[in-house]
């Protein structure tokens, strides 16, 4: 399988419209394509700046032209939860005229999406984006060829995976960007090239702050990753058997 990550610009999605438009983002947790219709069902998560930007993103795309169906499933502070139904748009008729298919859920912000899209042959991609640059702008991010092995290795591991993204998530944002420049700084290497001082100077707080806030994020990612290290070591058994 070749697999795709591709930030894209289409000119006829209702979705890309508004975010460009409104302080919103959109997040797809369930896709269905129906071929009867030419209509895409989605069920997403949408995340707004603040309350307003919600209302106004929501209230913008219920009226787009383009959207021929909406409802409001939750709504709490500036996240909702919808379900709605666009029509085929260019980009998705040609994906699907060469045989591709999507592999991961879109990502919408400031008026153009992260995709990822799957093809079985190498002309297959080619094909699909040249046509592509035909009424679209877009940028790829990254191809790579997945084996079998790899993809079967993926599936098998679904669970841990969610196990370490959970924990990501669970970060508040000044430990998210601790861990971050401690990372990216170097204090994790031998020698360090970052120190509870130089981090404490960069987000300007003490270093016993520094400190715990780089604690609290260690704690909350391997905790994860150390739950998921049974699930893999199970599956890896079973593979092998």
């Amino acid at each position: 399988m070749i697999s795709v990550t591709i930030d894209m610009v289409q000119y006829d999605c209702p979705y890309i419209d508004v975010t460009d438009d409104v302080d919103v983002s959109f997040h797809t947790m369930h896709w269905d394509f129906n071929t009867a219709q030419q209509e895409l069902e989605t069920r997403i998560l949408v995340t707004g700046n603040d309350r307003g930007a919600l209302t106004n993103g929501l209230n913008a795309l219920q009226n787009h032209e383009g959207t021929l169906g909406f409802e409001l499933l939750s709504r709490r502070e500036n996240t909702a939860v919808i379900k709605s139904f666009i029509g085929e748009t260019n980009a998705m008729r040609t994906i699907r005229k060469h045989d591709g298919y999507i592999t991961g859920p879109f990502r919408i912000s400031d008026g153009s999406e992260l995709w990822s899209v799957g093809f079985d042959t190498a002309d297959n991609t080619d094909s699909a984006l040249a046509e592509l640059e035909v009424g679209n702008d877009f940028r790829v991010e990254s191809r790579n060829a997945t084996s079998f092995e790899d993809y079967l290795d993926v599936i098998q591991h679904l669970g841990a995976t969610k196990s370490v993204l959970d924990g990501c998530r669970e970060l508040s944002e000044i430990e998210r960007r601790t861990l971050r420049e401690a990372v990216d700084g170097g204090y994790f290497r031998t020698p360090r090239d970052a120190t509870l001082g130089t981090l404490a100077e960069t987000f300007d707080v003490s270093k016993t702050a520094a400190s715990k806030n780089l604690r609290r994020a260690e704690e909350k990612i391997l905790e994860r990753v150390v739950s998921a290290l049974p699930d893999i070591d199970d599956e890896d058994v079973l593979a092998r058997e």
